[in-house]
């Protein structure tokens, strides 16, 4: 209630809400928590900012879909999430859209920064202790900085000042697409190139299916997205996903 007043006294242009319970499996068993965080405390910011009269950011994820297929998943392709995480997080997209505000709803995937707990710090730290490792091939995606995703979120909201007609719903990832296990050896190759030591070379990283390292929630295998209508709608060329893990790396690294 107190960050509600907040908002009214500050009377904010813009509200953005970058908050989730992003821990997926533990949702399994904590729904009312995961539902409270994901989905009811964006339907009260987004009501917030309908009484202000300004825009709601919200971010969704890939995850609200089934996973099947092979395709990118455009914004209208029909939902299907398959785990508590995945229908809080489309519950959450569909109270702020039916909220009355102004919104921007940018659905990301495999969101990571150099601080953190993240996918390149782990495998950054597992082959420094091991000969060998084993990662998922098969679930197919495109991850994209921190860093890209605020300045591409900064760069629609101006947008939509100039043109309230832009808001709605967009995918919004970097360019290409991979696996875990690509991912995993782009950033090993890439660690030595640096001059970083690894016990694990980046031939010794093992592809294996998603049935091999089983979790409470399930994971999508296709979390492609379509991301032509944020590029057409804000005039944007997207970076290959390989240059933001380059760059995060650089400064995992201290270089």
């Amino acid at each position: 209630m107190i960050k509600i007043l907040l908002l009214r006294v500050v009377r904010p242009d813009v509200i953005v809400n970058a908050a989730a319970r992003t821990a997926v499996d533990r949702a399994e068993s904590e729904s009312e928590l995961s539902r409270t965080l994901d989905a009811i405390a964006p339907e009260v910011l987004a009501r917030e900012a309908a009484a202000l009269g300004v825009l709601q950011v919200h971010y969704s994820t890939d995850y609200v879909f089934d996973g099947s297929g092979s395709k990118p998943r455009e914004e209208c392709s029909p939902t299907g999430p398959l785990s508590v995480y995945r229908r809080t997080k489309l519950e959450g997209e569909q109270l702020v859209s039916g909220s009355g505000c102004r919104h921007l709803i940018l659905r990301t995937s495999r969101v990571y920064a150099a601080r953190g707990g993240n996918f390149t710090r782990r495998m950054l730290r597992l082959a420094a202790e091991r000969d060998e490792l084993k990662v998922i091939d098969e679930q197919i995606g495109a991850p994209i900085g921190a860093d890209l995703l605020a300045d591409l979120t900064a760069h629609a909201n101006c947008a939509i000042a100039a043109d309230p007609a832009k808001c709605g719903l967009y995918h919004c990832v970097a360019a290409g697409e991979t696996s875990w296990h690509a991912h995993a050896r782009f950033v090993i190759e890439r660690a030595r190139a640096h001059g970083h030591a690894l016990k694990v070379a980046a031939d010794a990283v093992r592809p294996i299916p998603t049935r091999d390292d089983p979790t409470a929630a399930t994971r999508p295998l296709n979390s492609r997205l379509d991301k032509r209508r944020l590029q057409h709608s804000f005039g944007l060329v997207l970076p290959a996903w390989q240059l933001g893990v380059e760059r995060t790396l650089g400064e995992v690294l201290g270089h």
